[in-house]
C-alpha cells in the first residue's frame, strides 16, 4: 500500500508491523496456535464431511434405505422423550437438593456420581447388568420369582427404552445441579412471604420458582437436545444399534455405513442431522443475546 502526494511523488506506507502496538502483536502471536488449532480439527473436518457428502446419489440411496427412516424415527423419540422426562425430573429435584440439610449434601454427592465418572466403563456396566445370562439384574429377578428374566436388549422397544434411561441416568446430575444454581438465585424472601400468607408448596412453586426458572428452564431444554442429538455413547455403547440394526439413531448412524465401507453414506447421514441441530442452534443463540 502507497501513500499518493500530489504529482506523481508517492511515499511507500509503513509496514503492518510497525502499525500495530506491542500488545496488539502478542495478541496476534497468542491467537494464531488456537486458529490453527480450530482450522485442523474443527474447519478442515466438517469441510472434509460435505465435501464427501456432496452427491445427489448419496442422499437417493439413504432414502431408501430402511435403517435410516428407522434411526430417524428413533431420534425424534429419543429426543422426545428423553428430554422432557430428564428436565423434569431434574427440575424436582433441584428442589430437593437445594435444602440446606447436612445429609442432604452427601447425598447430592452419591448422586453426581454417573455424571463425573467416564461414560464407557459406566454405560458398559449396565450392559453387563443386564446381560440375559449371568447379569445381575436377572439374577436378582431369578432369586425373587424362580423365573428367569427377559432378554433386555433383544427386544427393540425395551433396548431403545433403555438407552433413554441410561442417557437420564447420565446427564441428569448435570442439569439438576444447573437448575439447582436457578433456584439459589430466587430471593429468599418472597418465600418467607409466601409462608406468611399460607401458601402451599405447589403455590410457591407456581408462583415464585416456576417464573424466575423459565427461562433458565428453556434454554438448558434447548442445549439439552443439542447435546442429546449429539449423544453416542448412550446408544452405541449399550446396545450398538442392534437387534437388527432396530435401534440406531442419526449419531450411530454413521458408524454403521463406515462398517460396510461406505463412507459416502456416512457423510450423508451425519449432514441430514443437520436439519435437526441448526435451528436449535439459531434459538439458542438468540436467547443467550438477549
Amino acid at each position: 500500500m502507497a501513500i499518493t502526494l500530489s504529482g506523481d511523488q508517492t511515499i511507500p506506507a509503513p509496514p503492518l508491523s510497525s502499525r500495530l502496538t506491542p500488545a496488539q502483536v502478542w495478541g496476534i502471536v497468542l491467537l494464531a496456535p488456537y486458529m490453527l488449532v480450530f482450522l485442523a480439527f474443527v474447519v478442515y473436518p466438517v469441510s472434509y464431511g460435505l465435501w464427501l457428502a456432496r452427491h445427489p446419489a448419496s442422499y437417493v440411496e439413504l432414502y431408501n434405505d430402511p435403517v435410516f427412516a428407522r434411526a430417524a424415527i428413533n431420534t425424534l423419540i429419543f429426543l422426545v422423550v428423553g428430554i422432557n422426562i430428564k428436565m423434569l425430573i431434574a427440575l424436582f429435584l433441584s428442589g430437593f437438593f437445594a435444602q440446606q440439610r447436612t445429609w442432604i449434601k452427601w447425598l447430592s454427592v452419591i448422586f453426581i456420581l454417573p455424571w463425573a465418572v467416564p461414560s464407557i466403563p459406566t454405560i458398559l456396566s449396565v450392559r453387563f447388568m443386564l446381560n440375559p445370562e449371568w447379569g445381575m439384574v436377572n439374577q436378582i429377578i431369578f432369586k425373587l420369582t424362580g423365573e428367569d428374566g427377559p432378554n433386555w436388549l433383544n427386544d427393540p422397544t425395551v433396548a431403545l427404552g433403555m438407552a433413554i434411561a441410561v442417557h437420564i441416568w447420565k446427564s441428569l446430575p448435570f442439569w439438576t445441579l444447573i437448575l439447582i444454581t436457578g433456584r439459589l438465585a430466587i430471593a429468599h424472601d418472597l418465600f418467607e412471604a409466601a409462608d406468611v400468607d399460607g401458601a402451599s408448596w405447589w403455590q410457591k412453586f407456581r408462583y415464585i420458582t416456576w417464573p424466575s426458572m423459565q427461562t433458565l428452564y428453556v434454554t438448558c431444554t434447548l442445549l439439552s437436545m443439542i447435546w442429546t442429538l449429539g449423544d453416542f455413547n448412550s446408544v452405541y455403547l449399550l446396545t450398538g444399534g442392534g437387534p437388527a440394526d432396530l435401534t440406531h439413531v442419526l449419531s450411530t448412524l454413521g458408524i454403521r455405513y463406515l462398517r460396510l465401507d461406505q463412507l459416502s453414506l456416512a457423510m450423508a447421514s451425519i449432514v441430514c442431522a443437520m436439519p435437526f441441530v441448526l435451528p436449535l442452534v439459531y434459538f439458542m443463540m438468540k436467547r443467550l443475546s438477549r
